[in-house]
């Protein structure tokens, strides 16, 4: 796929192992010129120093709460100075407690239900609303495109992340409507499971990332996130100008098969 020229940004590059991450190389390799994002503090300093591995230098490393509307429109400013229109954006984040996680589904409180809800789902409406002038000046319809994990059935462990997940995937296809006739398309890729610092954070995860290879008809490699990131590339370019709304499956072809 040819993003040459195309401006994109990254939102949720940590270490060299998270799809943020591998998104932002694939797209740069693809020619586009990128923007990373990340949260305050460690996360933005990390990304920082791995920043310069990338096969193009970024454009900008810039952090952003992405649960404050006040640091949402201050990573707004920050992307105008550099460029007048904006052609893609990657969510790559998603987060819950950990009481949100484990087995716990029963005895979570409603605080760590809002969290996981905030910063995985709607997350994706605030931060595409924050920079959706600069995606309108776009000349190459502006694409948007997250990150999810199959929603449809309940998974062990993953608990308050399924519902925050289809809450995701719902998102995806209210933003797809409303902003379609603007020219902007709004797609998920729903990825098999891959080891990354987050992943690892999961309970069960290790179980999970295990078995995957054993049901996927394609077969499924856990520590080769490229055929994501590869997904991702072909959402942003103009080979995708016509799909919006879509969850796109690149799990070695879990969801089509039975256990």
């Amino acid at each position: 796929m040819d993003l040459t020229g195309r401006r994109i940004l990254v939102f949720g590059v940590l270490t060299e192992t998270s799809m943020g991450y591998r998104i932002a190389e694939a797209a740069t390799r693809a020619g586009a010129d990128v923007i990373l994002a990340n949260a305050p503090g460690r996360p933005s300093s990390i990304m920082g120093r791995i920043a310069g591995r990338l096969p193009k230098e970024p454009v900008a490393c810039l952090s952003a709460d992405i649960t404050e509307p006040g640091d949402l429109a201050a990573l707004a400013d920050g992307i105008a100075g550099h460029w007048e229109a904006l052609d893609g954006v990657v969510h790559a984040v998603a987060f819950a407690p950990q009481d949100a996680l484990g087995g716990n589904f029963l005895n979570t409180p409603f605080e760590s239900v809002a969290t996981a809800m905030n910063v995985s789902a709607f997350s994706l409406k605030a931060l595409t609303v924050s920079v959706l002038p600069l995606l309108e000046k776009s000349e190459n319809r502006g694409s948007v495109v997250s990150l999810t994990f199959d929603a449809s059935v309940a998974w062990p462990a993953y608990d308050w992340m399924g519902p925050a997940k289809a809450a995701l995937e719902a998102t995806n296809r209210y933003l797809a409507r409303y902003l379609g006739p603007k020219g902007i398309r709004v797609n998920a890729v729903d990825s098999g499971p891959i080891t990354t610092m987050a992943s690892r954070s999961i309970p069960g995860f290790e179980e999970l990332a295990e078995e995957w290879p054993l049901r996927a008809p394609l077969g499924w490699d856990t520590s080769d996130a490229s055929p994501v990131a590869d997904a991702v590339v072909f959402l942003l370019s103009d080979a995708a100008r016509a799909i919006t709304g879509q969850v796109l499956h690149v799990d070695g072809g879990v969801s089509a098969v039975g256990a």
